[in-house]
């Protein structure tokens, strides 16, 4: 049965804003409070997926969350006679609470959950953990409904298992996909699947970061391999580096990127000189066969140009002749560092890239994240693919009918005093609402119910 891995994206969310709410993540520190344009975030992350799409690489989208999340703020004590008038409350009494539950960070999918696949499990079923995200407060109330639509998505129990999101709370610190890996020579078989944590909530002898916050747990990630039932041949558990943590590193994601047998990092990006080494190792053991390592010294890109143009929060795609493609942010061809890198993988015939491609994600990038910040890896074997619900599968039809959808109901200008306009919360149901239909989704949103 053919197994085949799936990219699925985000739709950014039409509240769209630059909040700066996340410490550690440069980027989105640096524009807060700057005019977004969600129409061009949205329709920027459309393209990329459909490009992929018509390359070839199957790709599927996910719909946003709903913001403002009046649910939210419901929770952290606003009320009134109707959703305006919490927003107006809100707007009065704590504009901070109102941006986090105003965020579109959700359309980073690789934080929404981390997923096992049928082939790696004991009970041969799809494992989907969503990330609870507890180290930021805009984040953490993204996974309850992270696991609503993923059992609207992977409703069948005969294929998929979709766990709660991890309890325990700054002890098991879970950031999802982002700080996870997946390796193997060939779909279908065994992975290795690597889980990169920042620090440890129970061993105070692990370092931790000094100026930002590490914000995976190794706690989370043992608990995450148990309840997918991964042996421990499966599972390899490498510390990342303090210092890149530091340097704005805040996610694995930004440091290294793998994908089949092929993993491309930073030297600088593991807390222990053997990181790589014990990769190397635990790979060969699973699979019989080497792991290709693309390693990048601080000599030829450092970590702070690293940051700057999220080089290795790019996409390793396989291609039929079992070469990569590298889909990279546009601001890698914009550092001439970064640039004289890549063309040299292209001239290098031992290295596994044999393709660069690049994307206009600024609107994206602005707030911190990437071409890998805006998908979620997920492995479907035929039978599992058929058994998804909705129509998530992004082909040529679904792609026009997103287009005229988002190009419908979209701005294209948004500012930080735009979050209190109920009109905008009115905007953002409506588009919701449709959106459902598009995807011939149930009712999911708290306001449909």
């Amino acid at each position: 049965m053919e197994t085949r891995e799936f990219n699925f994206d985000g739709l950014v969310g039409p509240t769209h804003n630059y909040a700066g709410l996340s410490h550690g993540n440069i980027a989105s520190e640096s524009n807060k409070a700057a005019t977004s344009n969600p129409r061009q975030a949205a329709l920027q992350g459309l393209e990329k997926a459909a490009d992929l799409a018509r390359r070839g690489f199957p790709q599927a989208v996910l719909p946003p969350h709903e913001r403002p999340s009046i649910t939210a703020l419901q929770s952290w004590g606003f009320t009134g006679s109707n959703d305006a008038r919490i927003l107006e409350k809100a707007a009065r009494e704590s504009p901070a609470l109102l941006r986090a539950a105003s965020s579109a960070s959700a359309m980073w999918t690789a934080n929404a959950c981390t997923m096992a696949p049928s082939s790696d499990t004991a009970d041969g079923r799809a494992h989907f953990t969503p990330a609870n995200l507890s180290g930021n407060l805009h984040r953490s109330i993204e996974a309850g409904f992270t696991e609503t639509l993923l059992k609207a998505i992977f409703k069948d129990p005969d294929h998929f298992q979709v766990h709660p999101p991890l309890a325990g709370g700054e002890a098991m610190a879970d950031e999802g996909a982002a700080n996870h890996t997946r390796l193997s020579c060939r779909p279908s078989g065994k992975g290795l699947h690597l889980f990169v944590y920042g620090r440890s909530a129970l061993d105070s002898t692990i370092a931790a970061p000094s100026r930002f916050p590490a914000r995976q747990t190794l706690e989370s990630w043992q608990a995450i391999a148990r309840l997918h039932a991964l042996e421990s041949e499966q599972t390899l558990f490498l510390q990342q580096s303090p210092k890149a943590i530091d340097a704005g590193v805040f996610h694995n994601d930004v440091i290294s990127v793998g994908s089949g047998r092929a993993f491309l990092y930073h030297e600088e990006a593991f807390a222990k000189e053997q990181a790589i080494d014990n990769l190397k190792r635990s790979f060969e053991h699973l699979s019989g066969e080497p792991l290709q390592l693309i390693p990048v010294s601080a000599s030829q890109v450092s970590l702070k140009e690293s940051v700057k143009t999220y080089l290795f929060n790019s996409q390793l795609l396989q291609k039929p002749d079992q070469s990569f493609l590298l889909v990279m942010p546009a601001e890698c061809q914009e550092s001439p560092v970064v640039k004289a890198l890549c063309s040299a993988w292209l001239d290098d015939p031992a290295c596994p890239i044999s393709e660069l491609l690049s994307f206009d994600l600024k609107e994206s990038m602005r707030n911190g994240g990437g071409p890998a910040c805006l998908r979620q890896r997920i492995l479907l074997n035929e039978a599992e693919e058929a058994a998804l619900a909705g129509r998530l599968i992004l082909d040529d039809a679904l792609y026009n009918d997103l287009l005229k959808w988002i190009n419908r109901h979209y701005r294209t200008e948004l500012h930080p005093g735009d979050l209190a306009d109920p009109l905008l919360l009115e905007e953002s149901r409506q588009a919701l609402n449709e959106l459902t239909r598009i995807l011939e989704l149930p009712p999911i949103y708290p306001f449909q119910q």
